[in-house]
């Protein structure tokens, strides 16, 4: 019986011993090798041991990713770490910054393209920014009303807020045309300076907008209220033949859809952002195929390097921060990115995929562009944002350090000695054994409230973050003496600080 215990007990040590052993290789792995890439067998076993950690604590997935906090903005595209930029923009085309007056005359124009998140960024614009007079949406009311701040005039002309005022989704060259006119018939007649118009809109992967395009249709949609105005005229049937025969399109193949060579979701964000009237709108006949495209491609680069703004669907949360840095505005809910949409749930072939591309080749063209300049944008907006918040603890920094400069000036020279007037002049020794607290903190500079404890924990790093944003700057042998009296009023305040935890 005790033979059997022991050898029980002895089995138990051991798997206490291997489990210990694990334990601590887990933790090495982790500590040796941070990089999920370089160690990627190891770092799936040290996933798979912690996972229970992981998951059991509140949004531990979401917030941190091999052991650091993650960036919402890298851990939307992980790929952006790997960006290289390949066109050169000029640094008015990436720094885009305007001075939207919403109190004044200027107006926010949305150029809304068929699937590419259009309907959920138009929701944004009329529910979820921060107003002084927020739009007013009511239920069962498809439109909003957004007026200015002590006026009955909109900002925006948008789906949500004017309606298709200038027909269903209209383009570039219709919105151009259309837009000024009716802004001026909606308000009220008067002297006005010009008008500023901010163009925005939302692009997104052509094959995923077309896949999704043929869906919505496949369920009935026909976008027959389009008008297609160019040059102050509709295209005729010849110019623009239709796809189908009867009301609409529903039940039809995506063999089908892409055998319309008249099909209007062929390189729509193209045409919809270029302006028709370079290529004589919808007649062919003026140049050749590949010419009109090219000039349109072209045009649509102009016109998007042009806007105040535009989004990417794909990079809903990069969206949000340079819309919020354009126009000063600040949205109240963040922005979701959501990859579910009925279009990724579409299994295409590979060799449709590529068809899909060729028919889409402009629009390729264009979102790769458009992609470029995004990212481009968004990586100068963090730059910038990043300089301007060195610039502000840079000045805080000599606004303290001229501080400690106006209390040096006001301490005694080392050669002269206070003047005697009366009896309390003389400080003895008991006295100062009594009430040690008080000749120690009034020998000490007084430090401001805004002294930062965590970036200036003690006055050497004070000397030293100075020293650095102004080379050759030095407090000399009376400000090291003051020093060593603020650091002890540094260390006094944490103390209190932690009590007071």
């Amino acid at each position: 019986m005790d033979e059997k215990s022991s050898s029980s007990s002895s089995h138990h040590r051991l798997l206490i011993v291997l489990l210990m052993v694990l334990l601590f290789g887990v933790i090495m792995v982790q500590y040796v090798c941070p990089s999920r890439s370089e160690c990627q067998a190891l770092h799936r076993l040290g996933s798979w041991f912690n996972s229970g950690k992981v998951t059991g604590s509140r949004g531990g997935d979401s917030e941190l990713q091999d052991g650091f906090q993650k960036d919402p903005y890298i851990a939307e595209d992980g790929a952006l770490a790997r960006f290289v930029p390949r066109f050169n923009f000029t640094k008015e085309d990436l720094n885009r910054v305007v001075d939207f007056n919403i109190k004044g005359d200027d107006v926010i124009v949305f150029l809304h393209i068929q699937k590419t998140g259009g309907t959920t960024f138009g929701r944004h614009l009329v529910r979820n920014i921060q107003l002084e007079r927020p739009c007013e949406c009511h239920a069962g009311q498809k439109k909003c009303t957004c007026f200015r701040p002590g006026k009955k005039e909109t900002w925006l002309f948008s789906r949500f807020s004017t309606g298709w005022s200038c027909g269903l989704h209209a383009d570039w060259t219709e919105l151009t045309s259309c837009v000024p006119s009716r802004m001026d018939s909606r308000e009220a007649s008067r002297s006005l300076p010009s008008r500023n118009y901010y163009y925005i809109t939302i692009l997104r992967d052509p094959v995923s907008r077309y896949l999704s395009e043929w869906r919505h249709v496949q369920r009935g949609a026909t976008w027959k209220a389009s008008l297609h105005v160019c040059d102050g005229r509709s295209p005729t049937l010849s110019e623009l033949p239709s796809c189908y025969s009867g009301d609409d399109w529903s039940g039809c193949s995506l063999q089908e859809f892409m055998d319309c060579p008249h099909n209007l979701a062929n390189n729509r964000q193209t045409r919809m952002l270029a302006d028709l009237s370079l290529v004589g709108c919808y007649n062919v006949s003026t140049m050749s195929e590949e010419e009109r495209w090219a000039v349109l491609l072209e045009s649509a680069k102009r016109n998007l390097r042009g806007m105040a703004f535009f989004g990417l669907t794909e990079y809903q949360r990069k969206t949000q921060y340079l819309f919020e840095r354009t126009f000063n505005l600040e949205f109240i809910a963040p922005f979701t990115q959501l990859n579910g949409t009925r279009a990724s749930s579409v299994d295409v072939p590979p060799e449709t995929q590529r068809r899909i591309r060729q028919l889409n080749r402009w629009d390729v063209e264009l979102y790769e562009y458009a992609r470029d300049l995004f990212l481009q944008r968004f990586q100068v907006a963090r730059q910038q944002e990043r300089r301007q918040a060195r610039e502000r603890r840079q000045q805080e920094r000599r606004r303290l350090r001229g501080g400690f400069r106006t209390n040096q000036g006001r301490q005694l020279k080392p050669t002269e000695t206070p003047r005697p007037t009366n009896s309390h002049s003389v400080v003895t020794e008991e006295r100062r054994r009594e009430k040690p607290a008080e000749d120690s903190v009034a020998s000490e500079v007084p430090l401001p409230d805004w002294w930062d404890l965590d970036e200036n924990s003690t006055l050497e790093d004070y000397i030293d973050n100075e020293e650095t944003s102004e080379p050759g700057g030095s407090l000399g042998q009376q400000g090291s003496k003051q020093g060593h009296a603020a650091e002890r009023s540094v260390r006094r305040r944490r103390r209190r600080m932690t009590a007071e935890e």
